[in-house]
C-alpha cells in the first residue's frame, strides 16, 4: 500500500438523508410536503418517501435545496396477518427509484407485492423484479420482522440494510442491529448499512417519543441532485448515524487511520475477532485513532460511540477488492 488512500473523507459535499419515511399517502400523520418542510428545518437535504405499499415518486418535491428519492415499502409475510400479527415474520424491503422517469407504467403496475404466504425464496424473486425495474433494494429492521439468521442470509440483491431503524427504537428498544451486519457480511453479502428514522410522527417535533431526527446516512456526491444522490448510494459513498460524525477514515501505508467528533470509543470491526479499539478514559473523548493492518481482516467497518450511546457507523470495506480497485484507477 503506497499512497494515502482515503475510504471517507469530509472535504466533499455532503448531505443529511432520511432514507424510510411514511406520510399520509400510507400511515403517516404528515403530509409528504409537510415532512419536506420539517426535515429541511432539521438540516436535511434528501428524504426518502418510503409509504407502505404505494409508490409516489414525488418528484413535485425536488428543489435546488432538497432532493425527494421515490420509493415504497413493501411487506411480504409468512401467513395472512391476523390476531398472529405480533408473532408474524415479516420482511419489510424499502426499494428507492434510481429513476423514476424510466418505465414508469411498468413500476406503478408492480410496486405491489402478492403479501401472505411467503417465504425469502419469494422475496427474492420480487426483489430480482424490482431490481430489474431499476430499483435498489434495502433491507429493513430484522429484529421487529422476528427474524433469525435462517430468514435474512439467504436473501439476494440487497445494496443495503438497516443497522438502524429510530422508529424501532423508541418502541421496543431493537432498533440497533450491527450483529445482524457482521452476520451478512461474514456470509459473503457485500451491502452497505444505513440509518433511517421510519417515521410515522405520530408525536410532534420535540416530544421523547417522536419518530423523526433519530438515524440519519451521509451521502457524499458532486452535486444536490437525483442522479447525483442515488449515483453515491450505489457507490457506497455514505455513512449511517445517530450522532457522531465520521470525518475520515483513510489507509496509508499499512496504516488505518480514523477521525471523528468527539467520541468515547473508536471500533474497527472486522471479519473476525479481536476488534482494534481505542477508548478514551472517563469524562474525555477522542477524536482521531490508528491502527496497523495486518492483512488478515477481510473487511473493516468503523464505529464511533458518543457519550450518549449514540453510534455512527461506516459501510463495510473489502479491503483486498477496495485497493484493488483503486490501483486501476
Amino acid at each position: 500500500m503506497g499512497n494515502k488512500i482515503y475510504l471517507w473523507s469530509d472535504k466533499e459535499n455532503q448531505y443529511k438523508a432520511n432514507l424510510h419515511c411514511h406520510t399520509t399517502v400510507s400511515d403517516g400523520k404528515l403530509t409528504p410536503e409537510e415532512i419536506k418542510n420539517l426535515y429541511k428545518e432539521q438540516g436535511y437535504q434528501v428524504v426518502a418517501y418510503t409509504d407502505h405499499r404505494k409508490y409516489v415518486p414525488h418528484t413535485e418535491l425536488t428543489d435546488e435545496d432538497f432532493v425527494a428519492l421515490g420509493g415504497v415499502e413493501v411487506d411480504m409475510n409468512e401467513i395472512r396477518l391476523g390476531k398472529e400479527r405480533i408473532r408474524t415474520r415479516m420482511y419489510h424491503i424499502n426499494f428507492y427509484d434510481t429513476n423514476p422517469e424510466n418505465m414508469a407504467k411498468e413500476k406503478a403496475e408492480y410496486c405491489a407485492a402478492d403479501y401472505w404466504n411467503h417465504d425469502a425464496a419469494y422475496v427474492n424473486s420480487y426483489i430480482e423484479k424490482m431490481n430489474k425495474l431499476g430499483f435498489l433494494a434495502c433491507y429493513n429492521h430484522p429484529y421487529w420482522s422476528m427474524h433469525a439468521a435462517p430468514d435474512y442470509l439467504p436473501l439476494k440483491g440487497l445494496f443495503a440494510m438497516e443497522i438502524y431503524n429510530h422508529n424501532c427504537e423508541l418502541e421496543g428498544m431493537y432498533g440497533y442491529m450491527p450483529q445482524v451486519y457482521d452476520e451478512m457480511l461474514r456470509s459473503g453479502h457485500e451491502i452497505y448499512c444505513v440509518a433511517t428514522d421510519d417515521n410515522h410522527n405520530e408525536y410532534e417535533a420535540g416530544h421523547p417519543l417522536c419518530d423523526s431526527f433519530g438515524g440519519y446516512t451521509v451521502i457524499q456526491a458532486k452535486e444536490l441532485t437525483y442522479g447525483a444522490i442515488i449515483n453515491s448510494l450505489k457507490e457506497g459513498k455514505f455513512y449511517s448515524s445517530m450522532g457522531p460524525k465520521l470525518e475520515e477514515i483513510s489507509i496509508e501505508g499499512n496504516e488505518l487511520y480514523i477521525r471523528t467528533s468527539p467520541v468515547e470509543k473508536i471500533y474497527v470491526h472486522v471479519r473476525g475477532k479481536n476488534c482494534p479499539h481505542e477508548v478514551a478514559a472517563k469524562g474525555d473523548t477522542l477524536t482521531e485513532a490508528r491502527f496497523p493492518l495486518k492483512g488478515n481482516e477481510g473487511y473493516v467497518r468503523v464505529t464511533a460511540k458518543d457519550s450518549q450511546s449514540r453510534f455512527a457507523n461506516s459501510n463495510a470495506y473489502f479491503l483486498d477488492k477496495y485497493l484493488a480497485k483503486q490501483e486501476e484507477q
